[in-house]
């Protein structure tokens, strides 16, 4: 059986780059029948890629829909798997750092997608509020669905927008900032840190080779340098494998001034 991922009623496919099209057909068959709540086979035939993390699907079997359902952590999310990013490999992650999150805190989720960091921080945890700021119009639009879904109006908010231009604008500052960031060459430290409450805490994702932790740790130091910070690291965890040798890294620290 080929690598696959399932997102409730749709599951993504990467093949083999000589499987023919009646296997795949055929696997298509088999992934219905062995898990009864898929109904869509798609392929993925390109990589996740550019600021609003999308990717290319091919139909291959099942009902014709790219809209998937899809229920975690005691959530639901809807959503279009080509035009929004979304990993059902990082549940798990989500929950841990909803696990973190103590009562009436204002946390902040950059690039929050269709809010699943923000919906299940919200439902599993006791914050006071949480924003989730997030480019991309369709991830918006659906980010807004979500939480209505999950009857969380009032305590999730969603913003459309840039975050360099967005999160400045806030008038609050926040005990915890979550930073799902894609793999983008530019950091973002800097508009974390002019919102981070001294004594909050920043989750920083960063995207590494197996043995490059050191990497993570001195671009953390130098933007701290710039930012006139002082913070203690908490933790550093792989959180994620996204390629060959590659993974995405997780630095929890604490900010001391």
């Amino acid at each position: 059986m080929s690598n696959y991922d399932i997102l409730g009623n749709i599951a993504i496919v990467k093949f083999d780059r000589n499987t023919k099209l009646s296997q795949k057909k055929k696997i298509a068959l088999e992934l219905m029948k062995k898990h009864k709540n898929v109904r869509t086979v798609l392929e993925k035939i390109d990589k996740v890629s550019g600021r609003l993390r999308t990717q290319k699907t091919r139909y291959i079997g099942g009902e014709r829909t790219r809209e998937a359902f899809y229920r975690e952590n005691g959530c639901v999310f809807r959503l279009n798997v080509d035009s929004c990013y979304f990993s059902p490999r990082l549940g798990s992650e989500r929950l841990e750092l909803a696990r973190k999150v103590k009562k009436d805190e204002n946390v902040l989720v950059m690039f929050g997608g269709v809010a699943p960091y923000a919906i299940v921080i919200a439902k599993n945890a006791k914050p006071k509020n949480v924003i989730s700021v997030e480019l991309g119009r369709e991830c918006c639009k659906y980010a807004v669905e979500n939480v209505k879904k999950n009857k969380l109006e009032g305590k999730v908010e969603i913003i459309q927008g840039d975050v360099g231009k967005k999160v400045p604008k806030l008038k609050e500052k926040f005990d915890r900032i979550i930073m799902a960031r894609p793999n983008l060459k530019e950091p973002f430290l800097d508009v974390a840190f002019k919102k981070i409450k001294s004594r909050g805490q920043v989750h920083y994702y960063g995207f590494y080779g197996l043995k490059e932790e050191n990497k993570l740790r001195e671009l953390i130091k130098e933007e701290t340098k710039k930012a006139r910070k002082k913070i203690k690291i908490i933790k550093i965890k792989k959180a994620g494998e996204i390629g060959k040798r590659k993974f995405r890294w997780r630095m929890d620290f604490k900010i001391l001034n």
